[in-house]
């Protein structure tokens, strides 16, 4: 098997329970997950998803994999993406009519739209977690899900614009479900759904409840409700407020204490007596 499709070809039946799971989940989540395009193998699920998109492939479509091979995170890291070991896939979403790289249309500007979307994600994936595992996942901004602040899933948006049009952003996210020996560098800091409980967890469920929240949350952004979504995200990221971090400046390595979110998705940072935003870059949690 090709590592790094380039034809739909290659594509397989989804698992039986991912594709029983799908099926139920047919009238709840909308455009997401259709079509669904499943590899036993792929490089990266978002280099795919983007090159459908760019071919036309309406929001919603679906690419996911048994295993990625390049696998990537935020700051273009490696995400450990072993065989059969999670759930890693990525989803087409396209802007309204008329969003525009400046602002000026209906939706956040380009620059803006993949950090609220990534927030979204966060609220969707933490929400399914707990609704279909009950293990009680936390969002640490911008892009992870974390228990007892061991990694258990991460996010990527990217988005394509063509001059000021946005033309699409891709949801990429990868969630540890199953227990693995994770490679020396990452051993310490991640953990799986499946190695919390003790226990198996339904993927099937686990995805399509995913893919059925992605859908109410990206109505309720094209109903203007931003800051309803917003909430929702606070009330499981405990660590958005009073917790110390630290974050790098030109002038070199600061810290202060997170104090929030702003309505963009940037993090709010308190550090001498005044409130900063930190909207890109890694921030460490100390």
């Amino acid at each position: 098997m090709n590592s790094n499709p380039s034809s739909l070809h290659e594509a397989v039946a989804p698992p039986a329970d991912i594709a029983e799971a799908i099926e139920a989940s047919c009238a709840r989540r909308g455009r997401f997950g259709t079509p669904l395009y499943y590899f036993p193998t792929i490089g990266s699920t978002n280099d795919l998803a983007a090159r459908l998109a760019s071919g036309g492939a309406p929001e919603g479509t679906t690419v996911a994999a048994e295993a990625q091979t390049a696998g990537r995170g935020r700051l273009g890291r490696t995400w450990f993406s072993p065989q059969g070991a999670g759930l890693y896939v990525s989803v087409i979403v396209r802007p309204d009519a008329g969003a525009r790289t400046d602002g000026s249309g209906p939706m956040p500007a380009a620059p803006a739209l993949p950090a609220v979307l990534t927030l979204v994600s966060g609220v969707a994936l933490a929400e399914a977690i707990r609704d279909t595992t009950g293990l009680q996942a936390e969002i640490k901004w911008p892009n992870d899900l974390v228990v007892h602040r061991r990694k258990l899933a991460g996010i990527l948006a990217e988005a394509s614009a063509q001059g000021s049009e946005l033309d699409y952003v891709i949801l990429g996210f990868g969630i540890n479900v199953r227990p693995v020996t994770y490679p020396p560098d990452v051993a310490q800091r991640a953990t799986s759904i499946e190695a919390e409980l003790g226990r198996p967890v339904d993927r099937g469920l686990l995805l399509a409840r995913v893919l059925e929240n992605l859908a109410a949350c990206r109505a309720a952004l094209r109903g203007g409700d931003v800051a309803g979504v917003l909430a929702r995200w606070r009330r499981m990221a405990p660590g958005a407020v009073g917790a110390r971090v630290e974050w790098r400046t030109p002038a070199g390595p600061v810290t202060g204490r997170t104090a929030g979110l702003d309505e963009d998705g940037a993090l709010l940072v308190e550090r001498d007596g005044r409130v900063e935003r930190v909207v890109a870059g890694e921030v460490i949690w100390l």
